[in-house]
């Protein structure tokens, strides 16, 4: 077998099944195998997923997390490589597959890529922004990244470039299956594809961005659950970089206000009612409320004690949530 894909599924629904669609519409020479991981879904997902010549395992709720269940998924394919993607990924592309493991094909010692995301045309204006502007740094051609000694300076001085260097999804990833099985995936909360591709960038491999394998990945969560997803995700970035979205409660203010009205400049220069940039301008204020807040809590998380971690866990974090729901 050539690929294996790999979706971790939890009440999945339509999209699901457009994804699943998609996949098996791929023109690719390569022969793959899907594996779909479920953990608990109480909608239509597993019916869905039975519409497909899927491969399905089921696990219980409280056993999911994000590395060990994509783990599991992948120790039952034998694809010499593994591809990783969410349920709401949708590839964008019938050469989606091919382009990606062509790109990977491409270089012996490239042991794990990604590919772009694009947003889904209902997607929120700021995610639209910062989602083109994000996958805009990484180039329009397929591009390779390895830490050497001309760049390793950089790398260790400079956090911006750090976090360039390792970024890494698993909305829409693939890894070599010989090196992931000596080094998969640690049974983290958060950032699980990012703690890998700094492994195995420290290690000296090659990391590729391939802008011809897309995926429309894109949400709109209620600002509530941005909170949370802020929380969830500072957290991880603290563990990976020991990065702080702000080191002082006193700062946070300035920050929201600032982040803010950089927002609202791109807003005004919107072909859209006033009305429109009304709305997104509170949208802005109230999301960077979350931005902030919710990523100081989490930043600071592994300075509080035990106690106080887990009542956050408990009141705040959406992935403790998918876990023991």
């Amino acid at each position: 077998m050539d690929v294996t894909i790999v979706i971790p599924t939890k009440n999945g629904g339509e999209l699901l099944d457009r994804v699943l669609k998609g996949i098996y519409m791929q023109e690719t020479v390569y022969q793959y195998e899907v594996i779909c991981v479920d953990s608990g879904s109480n909608d239509e997902t597993i019916s869905i997923i039975k519409k497909y010549p899927c491969k399905l395992y089921e696990i219980p709720s409280h056993e999911f997390g994000h590395g060990k269940t994509r783990n599991f998924g992948a120790s039952k394919g034998t694809g010499e490589y593994i591809i990783f993607i969410t349920q709401d990924a949708l590839p964008a592309s019938r050469m989606w597959l091919q382009n990606f493991i062509d790109a990977m094909k491409s270089d012996p010692e490239i042991v794990g890529g990604f590919g772009i995301h694009y947003t889904y045309p209902d997607c929120n204006i700021i995610d639209q922004r910062d989602l083109a502007q994000h996958f805009k740094n990484f180039g329009t051609d397929n591009t390779i990244f390895q830490l050497t000694d001309s760049n390793r300076k950089k790398y260790e001085t400079e956090e911006a470039y750090r976090h360039f260097m390792v970024f890494f999804s698993d909305n829409n990833s693939c890894v070599r299956r010989d090196i992931f099985e000596k080094y998969p995936y640690d049974d983290v909360d958060f950032a699980e594809d990012q703690i890998w591709a700094r492994k195995m960038i420290e290690m000296g491999y090659k990391k590729l961005y391939c802008p011809f394998a897309p995926v429309y990945h894109s949400h709109n969560y209620k600002l509530t659950t941005y909170f949370q997803r802020y929380f969830d995700e500072y957290k991880g970035l603290y563990k990976l970089h020991h990065f702080l979205i702000s080191t002082s409660w006193l700062k946070i203010p300035l920050q929201i206000v600032k982040h803010t009205l950089d927002d609202v400049r791109y807003i005004r220069t919107l072909e859209i009612s006033k009305k429109e940039k009304i709305y997104w301008s509170k949208y802005s204020a109230c999301r960077n409320f979350s931005r902030y807040v919710g990523g100081y809590l989490g930043g600071k998380y592994a300075g509080y004690s035990k106690r106080r971690r887990k009542w956050l866990d408990y009141h705040i974090s959406q992935q403790y949530k998918q876990r023991n729901a």
